[in-house]
Order: structure tokens, then C-alpha cells, then sequence
């Protein structure tokens, strides 16, 4: 993800100060935040049916919570910026629903390594991208990014199925593999298709963004945090 350390651009956190590009790109990237999360209650919803206890019936759906409360903080947001909700998620619903469709979990396991290394790396994306905006916008995508507890139970169901079948984590490492490709490519498909998400990741007259060089460490950084992921849950990346 990014670092802190990296200089921050210097752009108004008053509305009245942005161009119109500007706000576009923002309302893009609210947007894709807002129906990443709403996909993401849905999902895990139908995914707590496949748990294998009663408590994690209700760990799963305390996480939906989470997720919902941060959709509900990027759909305030966005009103505040005199945005529709429905109408910013719109653009992206078949390219999400599309990396859902070809990356739909077969058992409980695989579902929350999706949730872990799948959103993880989306959420790490994003988090770059929100290195390019002004402080407001950028406080609100990294705490709707974050995911500390989530990944506590993840990390630990998954850790103690493989000391229990070390075979399922060779099945995992393989499935990790594939999320890391199909959410990177599905990322970089978004933006790429969104001119408002390319004004914000690149730049324009209004602010300075990434250059090429800038966007090769970003993708390595990508990795990097992919790669850790997947240690943490005892997986070879």
C-alpha cells in the first residue's frame, strides 16, 4: 500500500475549490468503494451459510455490519458532494459482478481467502489512488479500506484448517493466486475504462499525479502486500 512517508498532494479539501474532472474522478472512486461494499455484504451473507459453525455464522455476519456501515459512510459522502449513490456505483457493477462470477468460492475456505486476499489487493489498489486526493476524500477511503479485523479471523480459521489438513493449503495457495490475478486485472480494467479514475491516478492541470515510474513501484508495492498476505495466512504466494 502506500507509504506515509510519501509526499501528499496539496489539493483543497473545500468542493468549491475542485474542477469539474476532478469531482468526477472523486465521485468515481466513492462509487466503486460503495458498490465494492454493498457486493461485498451481499457476498459474504450467502458465504456465512457455507460456515461450518454457528460461530462463524455470526463472525461473518458481524463483519456484513462492518461492510455495510462502510457503505453507508461513502453514500453520505457523496450526497454531501450533491452525488446519487445509485447512480456513482452504476458504471461498475458488471466488472465487479463479473470478477464475483469468475472467482466464486467452492467451500468455506476459499471464501475467506477471497475475502482476505481478493478485497485485500482491490482495497490496497484504491489506497493508492487515494494518495492523489485531498485530505477528506482520502481519510474517508482509508478507513472504509480497512480491514485489521477481519484479517485477525481469517488469518486464524485458516491457519488452524491447514494444521489440521495440510493438504487444503496447497489447494489455498493455488486459489490465492488466481484472486491476486483476476483482482488486479479487474482493478486495472476500472481504471483504465473511467476517465475519472485515470484524471485522479495520473494527474492533469488541476493536480499532479503518477508518473510511469511511480506506477511500477505502485504495482510492486501491490505485490509485495499480496505476497504478505499470503504468508500471514501460512500460503505460498
Amino acid at each position: 500500500m502506500a507509504s506515509d512517508d510519501r509526499p501528499r498532494v496539496p489539493i483543497s479539501a473545500d468542493m468549491a475549490d475542485w474542477t469539474d474532472e476532478y469531482r468526477a474522478g472523486v465521485i468515481d472512486l466513492l462509487g466503486v468503494l460503495a458498490y465494492g461494499e454493498l457486493s461485498a455484504c451481499q457476498r459474504m451473507a450467502a458465504d456465512a451459510a457455507l460456515a461450518p459453525t454457528l460461530a462463524d455464522q455470526v463472525q461473518m455476519m458481524s463483519i456484513v455490519d462492518v461492510e455495510m456501515s462502510h457503505f453507508t459512510a461513502l453514500r453520505d459522502r457523496l450526497e454531501e458532494m450533491g452525488a446519487d449513490v445509485l447512480s456513482a456505483m452504476a458504471p461498475f457493477r458488471t466488472a465487479i459482478a463479473g470478477f464475483h462470477d469468475q472467482t466464486a468460492p467452492k467451500d468455506w475456505w476459499e471464501g475467506l481467502v477471497k475475502v482476505y486476499v481478493g478485497d485485500g489487493i482491490a482495497s490496497d489498489f484504491y489506497r493508492e489512488i487515494a494518495t492523489y486526493v485531498d485530505p477528506d476524500t482520502r481519510a474517508l477511503v482509508l478507513s472504509v479500506c480497512s480491514d485489521v479485523e477481519t484479517s485477525d479471523y481469517v488469518i486464524a480459521q485458516v491457519r488452524a484448517q491447514i494444521e489440521r489438513d495440510p493438504k487444503v493449503g496447497g489447494r489455498l495457495a493455488l486459489w490465492g493466486r488466481r484472486l491476486v490475478g483476476e483482482a488486479l486485472s479487474q482493478a486495472q480494467r476500472v481504471a483504465a475504462d473511467r476517465d475519472g479514475l485515470t484524471h485522479l491516478l495520473v494527474g492533469g492541470v488541476d493536480h499532479p499525479g503518477a508518473d510511469l515510474a511511480e506506477i511500477g513501484r505502485m504495482l510492486a508495492r501491490l505485490t509485495d502486500a499480496h505476497t504478505r498476505r499470503m504468508q500471514a495466512l501460512g500460503l505460498a504466494s
